[in-house]
């Protein structure tokens, strides 16, 4: 296990208070915790910033299958990116939509590239990319 240092840290009042009203509403058990994440969430942040470093993304995406063409046209876009797409689930919402959610591991720049072609694709009612890392640099 890694070691652990301890460190104080200054906060104005009021930012303390909002910050553990914060915490306390997603179920902290410490503001350690929470910094913590904090602190993993900049440092993926900072990973994506690194266009050449291998990264992970999930994308999800809506739409309507019974849009024309637009199931074929969604696959054959990931059909493209065959070296970066890990996986690639379709769940049935109703009758009409549809949820695709693929999870993508490779250079960041490709993995935005292939999820904005895939977000921009007309008749996508809603989508978003999760970025994350593969969690080989971070603790």
């Amino acid at each position: 296990m890694a070691k652990v240092i301890r460190f104080g840290v200054s906060l104005e009042t009021e930012l303390l208070e909002k910050f553990d009203s914060l915490i306390k509403g997603k179920e902290y058990k410490s503001r350690s915790e929470a910094i913590r994440d904090l602190i993993r969430e900049c440092l993926v942040s900072e990973e994506w910033k690194e266009e050449k470093k291998e990264t992970v993304g999930i994308l999800g995406l809506v739409f309507s299958h019974e849009v024309r063409e637009l199931t074929d046209k969604l696959t054959k876009l990931q059909h493209n990116y065959l070296d970066l797409i890990i996986s690639s689930t379709h769940i049935h919402l109703d009758k009409h939509n549809c949820l695709e959610v693929i999870v993508l591991r490779g250079k960041s720049y490709l993995i935005k590239k292939i999820s904005d072609e895939l977000l921009s694709t007309r008749s996508v009612k809603h989508g978003k990319l999760l970025m994350t890392t593969t969690g080989k640099d971070i603790e």
